[in-house]
């Protein structure tokens, strides 16, 4: 019977140690936000620091919208501006073209040659190129101890007047200007005129204004065989049709004849009139 009663016992005891505990429910603290009240010390300062936070977060919104909003703002007035300085270059650089389109028409063929002197006259009056504005001239650069070249051309110079009057009705201002000034004198040089036409003007002055004046026109020229006052002078001899303002039209080789030169002449004319 003891026996009996011990078995009973060790078998509830071994039963109990095997047997899960039993369930009891589990209690949690509330996550929810508690408000506190703060009275002092390092409380007091979490408080500030707190409110400074919530303060801080609160224009997080407007500062974000102005922080897209002003930058696009100023990309877009900027490009703006590119895009009406871009326009005025363009129309700039059009209208410059157009411009150098019509000077390039106007003076097509033309040499890029003639430009301003100072002369004096045979009668020493100062002449400068804008005396002649308003005139076609013929002009030709010698000087009055030329052995050949020289007489001939001023020669052909006298009869293209004669033609130009008597077959075109036409006038025109013929004009010489010496290349030997230390020689030709103005007297010197009006009575070497006198023998082909005295219509011919001739012009002479300082050995600078001359050489100027030569520089203009593309003459070349230069002393050889110079023996004292005796010595001859290399040049070219071309003629030279201006135009009433000045500008160089055309110019002619010694290759032309009268003839052909006042024809030649007369095509110019034509071509400036239409």
């Amino acid at each position: 019977m003891i026996r009996s009663a011990l078995r009973s016992l060790s078998l509830r005891s071994a039963v109990t140690a095997f047997s899960p505990a039993p369930w009891r429910p589990r209690f949690y603290p509330s996550q929810k936000f508690q408000p506190r009240c703060y009275t002092n010390g390092s409380n007091f300062r979490n408080h500030k620091l707190a409110k400074q936070v919530l303060e801080d977060d609160q224009p997080l919104a407007s500062r974000s919208w102005t922080a897209y909003v002003i930058p696009t703002a100023v990309l877009l007035i900027a490009g703006t501006g590119l895009y009406l300085h871009y326009n005025d270059e363009k129309r700039a650089i059009l209208k410059g073209s157009e411009q150098s389109v019509v000077y390039e028409r106007n003076n097509v063929n033309r040499p890029a040659i003639g430009g301003p002197f100072k002369l004096f006259d045979t009668e020493n009056n100062s002449v400068a190129e804008s005396t002649f504005q308003g005139n076609w001239v013929l002009m030709y650069f010698g000087y009055t101890s030329s052995p050949d070249v020289g007489p001939e051309e001023v020669k052909k110079m006298a009869d293209v007047i004669k033609v130009l009057e008597s077959e075109y009705n036409f006038k025109i201002k013929p004009v010489f200007i010496s290349i030997d000034p230390q020689r030709d004198t103005p007297a010197q040089v009006k009575a070497y005129l006198k023998e082909f036409d005295p219509r011919i003007i001739g012009l002479t002055g300082p050995v600078s204004s001359v050489r100027q004046a030569a520089q203009e026109y593309r003459v070349f020229f230069r002393k050889v065989d110079e023996e004292g006052q005796d010595y001859l002078v290399e040049s070219s001899n071309n003629m030279y049709l201006l135009d009433p303002n000045m500008e160089v039209v055309r110019f002619f080789g010694v290759e032309y004849d009268a003839r052909q030169l006042a024809d030649a002449i007369m095509v110019e004319v034509n071509k400036a009139s239409r």
